[in-house]
């Protein structure tokens, strides 16, 4: 008899207004430094990406504004639901994140949290560059191609 494992649900949390919104030029997988009760509610899939943005305080990364809802089996130890989480990359990583993201336009942005084959929480990050109205309108128009080509392919 097999055993359950208590990883096997996927957990893979998208912030899709961030590919609409920006252009991705580069990603990362980052760790999250947590509490113990928001890996739980990250495994029930109580979490919001979409106001969320990742800023270096004192050479670290940290991502703002993501909203964990508190756990709610907890009784009295639960967390606040918005603070700022650091995230945690090589040192490498992290100086060539820096840098570029001082360029004007760009900006670092959460894209996905997931949880990998060991248990531990990650989010991927984008180094983006704001999209104009044009070209969301463009993107617009080649979604709309793909799927009245997809739909004349099915019938």
């Amino acid at each position: 008899m097999a055993k359950d494992n208590k990883f096997d649900k996927v957990i893979n949390l998208k912030n899709r207004k961030a590919r609409f919104e920006f252009e991705f030029i580069d990603t990362y997988v980052a760790g999250m430094v947590l509490k113990g009760t928001e890996i739980k509610s990250i495994r029930e899939s109580k979490v919001s990406l979409t106001e969320s943005f990742c800023l270096f305080l004192d050479g670290e990364l940290y991502v703002r504004q993501l909203h964990i809802a508190p756990y709610s089996m907890a009784a009295s130890y639960n967390h606040v639901a918005i603070r700022d989480r650091k995230l945690l990359l090589s040192k490498r990583e992290l100086e060539k994140l820096e840098t570029k993201s001082q360029e004007k336009g760009l900006t670092i942005i959460p894209v996905r949290i997931f949880i990998n084959d060991r248990g531990m929480a990650k989010m991927e990050i984008a180094l983006g560059r704001g999209k104009k109205s044009h070209d969301k309108r463009q993107d617009l128009k080649e979604k709309d191609a793909k799927r009245e080509i997809q739909r004349m392919a099915f019938d």
